[in-house]
């Protein structure tokens, strides 16, 4: 009778845990939380979403408002994503050390590991590492175009691997983003006062504040760039993007800037529907193609 029973529980225990296939990671279109590094004993991650039929390109989707970046449950991304994935794009959904422990220049520091990781386990994402593009709004912008501007050569002889394969980008959407922050951590304009939120993320020291303004970083092997800004933002005003157009184009950077007319720092679902998506794939379509 013993036996009998224990070999019930077997069969029970059986059924609560079926076995994964061996291709899971394959047939779920959902990797969470995948760990690019740690810092203070704290896990920094991303999570991938995979399209039914990829291409073969990657984005990174860098999760950045205010320099804070806030954990949003992976369900979502499939919905959230659906354009991005209908047209192939493998996502992936990045976060940095968040204000208000982390200040900008260590976000910074954080999406290059994270571009450097994702790299260097391309063959294991299943994506080409040199069709990599990444876009964000305000300091998510922000980000995006230092990755654009400050991207590195690869060293392969590097111990992490976060630097064996570099932190270059193909293409890069930023969307009402920062590019100049000189004065911002002394002096900032009043719009950026207002919101106390920003002043943990932008309590560093002034005399890094340089090495933080894409705008001052344009080079020739700055990846092409698409910036997108409402000419009504109060916030980011639209100079900041028409200055970088300018810089990117003075060193002959594929670039473009898309005027959302009456558009805020956030823009309308219409805006969005029929401005701002529409470009951005457009942007990505002709950037991230594969070669052949």
């Amino acid at each position: 009778m013993k036996t009998g029973l224990l070999r019930l529980l077997a069969v029970l225990f059986l059924l609560a845990k079926p076995p994964l296939p061996l291709d899971a990671a394959d047939t779920n279109p959902i990797q969470a939380d995948v760990v690019y590094g740690h810092k203070d004993g704290l896990a920094l991650t991303f999570d991938i979403v995979r399209p039914e039929k990829p291409n073969g390109a990657g984005l990174l989707w860098i999760q950045s408002g205010g320099w804070y970046s806030r954990w949003t449950d992976p369900k979502v991304w499939p919905t959230r994503g659906k354009l991005y994935l209908d047209k192939g794009y493998t996502l992936f959904i990045v976060r940095h050390g968040s204000a208000p422990k982390y200040t900008v220049p260590e976000a910074v520091e954080d999406v290059r590991r994270c571009v450097g990781v994702i790299r260097e386990r391309a063959r294991e994402f299943k994506i080409d590492p040199d069709r990599l593009g990444v876009f964000g709004s305000s300091a998510g912008g922000h980000l995006t175009l230092m990755l654009a501007t400050t991207g590195k050569e690869g060293d392969p002889n590097a111990k992490e691997e976060a630097l064996r394969a570099g932190s270059r980008v193909a293409a890069a959407v930023a969307i009402c983003p920062p590019t100049d922050l000189r004065g911002w951590t002394t002096n900032p304009p009043e719009a950026i006062k207002k919101l106390p939120g920003l002043k943990p993320p932008l309590s560093f020291d002034a005399s890094k504040e340089a090495a933080c303004s894409p705008l001052l970083l344009v080079s020739g092997k700055t990846a092409p760039t698409l910036l997108i800004h409402g000419d009504k933002d109060e916030l980011v005003p639209i100079a900041h993007s028409r200055n970088m157009l300018e810089a990117l184009k003075k060193e002959k950077v594929d670039c473009r800037l898309v005027t959302v007319e009456g558009g805020g720092h956030s823009f309308s679902p219409k805006q969005n529907q029929e401005v701002v998506l529409p470009a951005m794939l457009q942007w990505f379509d002709q950037h991230l193609a594969e070669k052949r």
